[in-house]
């Protein structure tokens, strides 16, 4: 009697064209498992990013002061820091134009900072859709080496005289491994991808409401400019 499921020998019992697809779903899970591994530390430096810098910028700290700090780490700076980074420069540059219109220094900043949001998001938002192509994908990649295996074990087997269910399952076992490592690469990408762009669509609400927030603010100081002025 059998101890249990082999897994390793139904592998290497299949078909060349079936142990082809699973090795390509194999393929499919690793590269899955680094995107997932690396998203998860991209997402949550993001989102401490946030944290952090809305903490610094409500404190009450000078915005010149704040983007000199934030322009003195060059390619370190990320997410909200890029995103007032580019606004406050567009803004500065557009205030040292004599005769600029308050309105449009404004507009000026708020198209820099949307460039810089779409950016960061699309930087998040990187390698995500490798996840969803493989969560949608992989089950019929499984799917295909089991039909192939399936019809080369019944093909081998209708040379037999003598066919019992214990010459059919180890063929049909053999095939059926093969839609199981479909699942198997196709469930955490799926899983991934769903969380992963929850994340980035909380993220990019969150930039846009910062864009909002920082709009009103050099208004504002527009206006008490053109007040003591």
């Amino acid at each position: 009697m059998n101890g249990g499921l082999n897994v390793f020998k139904l592998v290497t019992d299949a078909s060349i064209p079936v142990q082809l697809v699973m090795l390509l779903l194999l393929v499919f899970s690793f590269l899955s498992w680094v995107i997932i591994i690396r998203k998860y530390s991209q997402m949550k430096i993001a989102h401490d990013n946030a944290e952090s810098f809305e903490e610094r910028f409500w404190s009450g700290a000078d915005l010149a002061g704040l983007y000199r700090e934030v322009s003195a780490r060059g390619d370190h700076a990320h997410g909200l820091d890029n995103v007032f980074e580019a606004g406050f420069r567009e803004f500065a540059r557009q205030r040292k134009s004599r005769g600029s219109d308050p309105a449009r220094v404004v507009e000026g900043a708020e198209r820099a900072m949307r460039v810089a949001g779409t950016r960061e998001i699309g930087k998040l938002e990187q390698n995500l859709e490798f996840l969803a192509n493989v969560g949608s994908i992989s089950p019929y990649v499984g799917l295909f080496g089991t039909v192939w295996g399936i019809m080369g074990a019944f093909q081998g087997l209708g040379e037999m005289k003598d066919v019992t269910i214990s010459v059919v399952a180890p063929h049909i076992s053999e095939a059926l491994i093969a839609t199981a490592m479909g699942l198997f690469a196709a469930i955490p990408a799926v899983w991934a991808y769903n969380r992963y762009a929850n994340k980035v669509e909380r993220i990019a609400s969150r930039y846009e409401v910062f864009q909002e927030e920082f709009s009103s603010v050099l208004q504002r100081q527009i206006q008490s400019s053109d007040d003591l002025a």
